[in-house]
Formats: C-alpha cells, sequence, structure tokens
C-alpha cells in the first residue's frame, strides 16, 4: 500500500509543496513543531533511509540543504535543524525545523496549528526565497 508520502507525490493528497525535481520533493509539515517545519522526501518509497541507494542518499542530503538555505532566508532562527527519525510513515524523510535552541526539536512538544492560508503564505515565501 502506497504512504501517505507518496499520496501527496501523485497529487491525491494536496501539500503545500516547497521545492520539487523529478526525484525529490520538499513540503511544509502539516503538524509542524515551529512555522516552516518542512519534510524532505526522495520521490522513489523507501521506508529504512539506510536502505537508500549511496547515490540517492547523498542526492537527498544535497537537495535537503538546497530548501534548508531557504528556509533560513525566510524564517528568523539560528539555524536549521536535520532530523530523520523514519518512524512516524513508512517512507524515508528529512525533517527541517528552524531552530533557535535544541528544544525546538522536541517531537514530544505540542505541535502547531497552522491554518491553510497561512502554511501557503509560509510555502510562498520559502518558495521565493
Amino acid at each position: 500500500m502506497a504512504s501517505i508520502f507518496s499520496k501527496i507525490i501523485s497529487g491525491e493528497i494536496p501539500s503545500h509543496k516547497i521545492a520539487e525535481d523529478d526525484r525529490f520533493l520538499a513540503f511544509l509539515d502539516i503538524n509542524p513543531l515551529v512555522k516552516g517545519h518542512t519534510l524532505v522526501i526522495p520521490k522513489k518509497e523507501i521506508d529504512y533511509v539506510f536502505e537508500l541507494p549511496d547515490d540517492l542518499l547523498s542526492d537527498l542530503v544535497i537537495f535537503a540543504k538546497k530548501v534548508a538555505l531557504k528556509i533560513e532566508k525566510v524564517m528568523p532562527c539560528e539555524r536549521i535543524g536535520l532530523s530523520i527519525i523514519g518512524l512516524e510513515v513508512p517512507h524515508t524523510h528529512i525533517h527541517l525545523i528552524p531552530i533557535n535552541s535544541v528544544s525546538d526539536m522536541n517531537f514530544a512538544k505540542a505541535k502547531l496549528n497552522l491554518s491553510d492560508e497561512e502554511l501557503a503564505n509560509i510555502a510562498d515565501q520559502i518558495r521565493k526565497a
């Protein structure tokens, strides 16, 4: 069965896209820890990050870097934190999170509840960066 991310890739489920090419997609997390929290995924559905072929893994990180630099231009933060947990969705994904302290990456804390309009505005700002 296709993961929720594969359904986002195919357009079955809408998303707020930040960047996309033939192999990767970056979009806003709909349950973000902070504004600008973005997910970066390979379009090929592979569950575990360490099962990715080396070239796909390295290119995924390079793609994520380009997205992170755009996020950093728009979202007030000290850095962009990167996290790969891999338990929530059986499809490799990188969390890019604007941070000012390590506690900003605490996945146990309450998530933000942003409107679709606010997510669309954030995505638009990042895309334009």
